[in-house]
């Protein structure tokens, strides 16, 4: 059977939920600056749920999660501030590289295959996180939506990283683990397949349609040609 490697020239990988699981350093600067507060803190699961938009909107979430409210700004903008200030101390002491992640970006350097990262992630968490996890020696070079206007399900980064690498956005497999990923590719003419480990549940996923549905990363180095997509019962 056909491989899709023989198809794409490049595949570009989201950060948060796809390479690394952050959940656990988000959830403890998200927690702890409700605990500063005096709000109720979040399951992980719950704050999960409101990672992929970028930084501000997670905060945003998470005081909607525990207070049942809109925060007032004066509230919201040092929360901001102070979750920024947590989560840069420490990107990565309870997040973890998911497994073969590393494995099969080795892989699929040795076929050849260029790999960036495209993530709704501000940039000044992404770089030292990706070189934290050990994972910047892999990649090319890594988009961040420090403009919000860039921010995924909209193409700009998508179609950018294309360009940069000189190759079709048809050229190009976007790997995600959410709608807006499936969205910001679809929009900018990218193959896309989403990991069922991440932080969407694989329901959502399934309505959203993408071309591939995998369960391990690994899946990507035999991944066929012909899109698969992967039905979900209800």
């Amino acid at each position: 059977m056909p491989s899709l490697l023989e198809r794409v020239r490049v595949i570009a990988f989201d950060l948060d939920g796809t390479l690394v699981d952050t959940a656990p350093d988000l959830a403890l600067a998200a927690n702890t600056m409700l605990e500063s507060l005096g709000y109720p803190p979040l399951a992980k699961r719950q704050i999960e749920a409101l990672i992929g938009d970028g930084i501000d909107k997670l905060v945003e979430g998470v005081l909607i999660e525990s207070i049942d409210r809109v925060a007032g700004p004066a509230v919201l903008a040092a929360a901001r501030c102070q979750v920024r200030q947590l989560y840069a101390a420490r990107l990565f002491d309870r997040s973890r590289v998911y497994p073969a992640v590393i494995t099969t970006l080795q892989a699929l350097d040795a076929c050849g295959i260029q790999l960036c990262c495209v993530t709704n992630k501000h940039s000044a968490f992404t770089l030292p996180l990706l070189d934290a996890a050990g994972l910047t020696q892999f990649l090319a070079f890594a988009l961040c939506a420090d403009c919000a206007d860039e921010r995924k399900p909209k193409p700009d980064l998508l179609l950018a990283a294309s360009a940069r690498l000189g190759v079709a956005p048809s050229e190009m497999l976007y790997v995600g683990d959410s709608p807006g990923d499936i969205a910001a590719a679809r929009a900018a003419g990218c193959p896309v397949a989403v990991v069922d480990y991440g932080y969407t549940d694989p329901r959502r996923l399934a309505e959203a349609r993408p071309d591939w549905i995998i369960g391990r990363i690994a899946d990507l180095v035999a991944l066929p040609a012909k899109p698969r997509f992967a039905n979900v019962e209800a």
